[in-house]
């Protein structure tokens, strides 16, 4: 039996929209200003990039290197140049002192001195200066303004800000501007799209509406949230994109199904409530679909996929809530003149009863084998270069060279030695004061240890910053007047606890320093408590956090979704097909972000600062988001699929009816969708960069080759195989309403 000539729940719904139509419409304007107001301030007051590994061993390290030490966790750094100048003179030193006498007498700063790191070399017209605040990152951001007014370089010298403030600053002001920039390219050449599909300025301007409508309310609400739940900086470019991509996409779906049933239904209440019972019902299960894919975020705990997950479950759920509420309330309101304010004439518009593609589906089920195995393999080939993939946790990398803390980041690592200024921390605890010949013993003993491990090119401590003498020459030595105060100072060491510093022969990013990292958490502790941590190692336990946690992520995406399109569509066989070419679009989308981002291939043309690998964030963010979003359109399309056959029995026929009446407007909203989210290429942010690549490139491969090609050649070799299912799985056939 036909869906559409059924009465259900969605049907109900449609007809209420109708009648409380006004009713919905104010309700719907009253919340929209209200949360415009808030809307706006949201990306200014979240502070947290969302990458601390909370409660793993490098992140408890840092945390006793505060409260033991005293070692402060927030620093800036001050990277001041000179055309023509040695900075490493005495002179320009003192100039730069002097300079910052001003930013010395601010209460939270605790200390300002030089970096003492090894120059690499030939850079002798850089000089790095680190500044340690006595504040948390949150208030170190706050106050980030008043320090960067008071850096103020001497004459014939400029200086950059970087470290943790300027870069979260940076990355606050580019997220900005990166929704406003991606809006500018988005929207006005989705509005074309939307006025070549539908011919009328009225029609195409409903889903825009939708979209922004939904993306408002998002925002509004993700406010409230943050006064109570620290949330990812990164937030508000997922919402943005997501949301402008799939509330215009649903109300693309809504109001071509509501023109289509104006044609054949007695009145326009009746359009409206079997537009809902099927275009609406068809959003609502898609919406489950991505919805799905998105709670997989939820098994990396990490505050960075928390927050898209849950900005996300909001946009999206308020997507398909204003679809079938405000918008079903539009359409009951517009009725027949959603065809007014015609842009194109009729004959320069694709008509419905256009045969194309029909014979398309036709065309690929002559020859289905040829079809899977050469679309198939190419699928399959464009996924290889994900086994050479690396990944790594960038920093200042996300934004752009042309940002001021990324291209002081970026002068200090040509500078200076970064396995000197990034080096592995080990905080090691003793049971007697530190200062005792017996707990000298112990840390000598693990010092020893800690040489002597493959890797190791230098370690320091409170003991090696004395010289080469016994345990009770140094016990002797540290009882000396103003020596333990000039350690406690150094923060090198005090009460039961002591800073080793380990220096790896590699760069802290090389993966042979994971190794090192691996190897000195599994070293013999001689009795003491130890946690490693320091930069290597807090990268370490980022990656390992996600990493432990794919195949999670993975079974419960595919598991979840599986079992959703079992009861949606009543078969065994259509949702597995479903669930294999999702992966083969986006396996295809993420071998391309590859060699885009780590091996520089088109990055010049797409303005892409390439750094040599993946983010590691990124395979799981395009998997969930690209999973749920890419069975939309199979929801989509196998429903009417599922219409036709209901009607027929004939799974050719109906293979080619569904690809018919719906292939024109998958292509059209897949192509919105593409620039909607393809827009963020060309943003600041790499990492909404690499989003919006393999999120438009998987997108583009779905709705086209997988769709079109793919999907009918399936179809076709399954037969009516298609469409069994055990007793269990199967209902039975409603009563048909009674005509009106």
């Amino acid at each position: 039996m036909r869906e559409s000539a059924v009465k259900g729940k969605f049907w109900i719904w449609g007809y209420a929209m109708h009648r409380y139509r006004w009713l919905v419409l104010t309700l719907c304007v009253l919340l929209f200003l209200s949360f415009a107001l808030f809307a706006q301030k949201t990306p200014g007051i979240l502070k947290d990039n969302g990458f601390t590994p909370k409660g793993s061993e490098s992140d408890l390290g840092l945390i006793q290197l505060r409260d033991e030490l005293g070692v402060p966790l927030t620093t800036i750094n001050l990277v001041y140049t000179g055309d023509g100048l040695d900075m490493t003179k005495q002179e320009q030193q003192m100039a730069i002192m002097d300079s910052l006498s001003e930013l010395k007498k601010l209460p939270y700063v605790e200390n300002v001195n030089f970096v003492a790191a090894p120059r690499n070399e030939g850079h002798l017209n850089v000089q790095a200066v680190n500044v340690s605040l006595d504040l948390d990152t949150d208030p170190a951001l706050e106050k980030y303004p008043e320090l960067k007014e008071r850096v103020q370089p001497p004459a014939g010298m400029k200086v950059y800000v970087t470290g943790g403030p300027a870069i979260l600053h940076d990355m606050q002001e580019a997220s900005k501007h990166d929704i406003a920039k991606s809006e500018a390219i988005g929207l006005p050449i989705a509005l074309i799209v939307l006025l070549i599909v539908f011919g009328t300025l009225v029609a195409a301007l409903l889903p825009m509406i939708v979209g922004l409508m939904s993306v408002t309310l998002t925002l509004g609400i993700t406010y409230f949230i943050a006064q109570h739940q620290s949330l990812s900086n990164f937030l508000p470019n997922m919402v943005t994109m997501l949301g402008l991509a799939v509330g215009i996409d649903y109300a693309l779906f809504l109001v071509s199904r509501f023109r289509e049933e104006l044609k054949v239904q007695p009145n326009v209440a009746e359009a409206v409530a079997m537009t809902c019972q099927t275009a609406g019902k068809s959003i609502f299960f898609s919406g489950i679909a991505v919805l799905i894919g998105l709670l997989g975020m939820l098994f990396v705990d990490l505050t960075f996929f928390r927050s898209l997950c849950l900005g996300g479950i909001i946009v999206v759920s308020i997507s398909v809530v204003v679809a079938n509420t405000m918008l079903l309330a539009l359409l009951a309101v517009l009725g027949k003149r959603i065809n007014s304010l015609q842009v194109l004439p009729k004959r320069f518009r694709k008509q419905e009863s256009s045969r194309f593609w029909e014979k398309m589906a036709y065309g690929v089920m002559k020859r289905p084998v040829l079809l899977v195995i050469l679309v198939g393999g190419a699928l399959i080939y464009a996924m290889t270069p994900i086994g050479q993939m690396k990944l790594s946790v960038p920093n200042a990398e996300v934004l752009p060279p042309n940002y001021e803390s990324r291209y002081g980041s970026d002068l200090l690592k040509t500078t200076y030695d970064p396995r000197m200024t990034g080096p592995i921390q080990i905080v090691v605890h003793t049971g007697d004061d530190i200062w005792e010949a017996s707990a000298i013993r112990q840390i000598r003993a693990y010092g020893d240890k800690v040489k002597g491990v493959s890797g190791v090119k230098e370690v320091q401590s409170y003991l090696s910053s004395l010289g080469q003498h016994t345990d009770a020459e140094l016990a002797g030595m540290l009882k000396a007047p103003g020596v333990k105060e000039q350690i406690e100072g150094a923060k090198l060491a005090k009460g039961h606890t002591a800073l080793l510093v380990v220096v790896p022969e590699n760069d802290p990013d090389d993966p042979s320093t994971d190794g090192l990292v691996r190897k000195l958490r599994a070293l013999e502790r001689e009795g003491l408590d130890v946690a490693v941590t320091g930069g290597p190692a807090y990268r370490l336990d980022i990656i390992d956090r996600i990493q432990d946690e794919i195949p999670y992520v993975l079974t419960f995406v595919m598991g979840i979704t599986y079992f959703v399109l079992l009861i949606a569509f009543r078969s065994i066989l259509l949702p597995l097909k479903a669930v294999l070419m999702n992966m083969l679009s986006l396996g295809a989308s993420l071998g391309c972000v590859v060699l885009v981002f780590q091996h520089g291939y088109l990055a010049d043309l797409l303005h892409i600062t390439s750094i040599g690998y993946v983010s590691a964030t990124l395979p799981v963010i395009i998997f969930c988001v690209v999973f749920g979003i890419s069975m939309d359109y199979e929801v989509f399309l196998i429903s009417r699929i599922m219409e036709e056959y209901e009607a027929s029995g004939d799974n050719d026929k109906s293979t080619a009816e569904g690809l018919k009446k719906t292939g024109s407007l998958i292509t059209s909203a897949a192509f919105i969708l593409v620039v909607v989210v393809g827009s963020f290429i060309f943003t600041d942010i790499e990492i909404m960069k690499a989003l919006g690549l393999g999120l438009g490139l998987a997108v583009l491969i779905d709705a086209t080759i997988v769709r079109v090609m793919l999907v009918p050649a399936l179809m076709k070799l399954l037969g009516n195989a298609n469409w069994w299912a055990p007793k269990w799985l199967r209902v039975k056939s409603p009563i048909p309403a009674e005509k009106p």
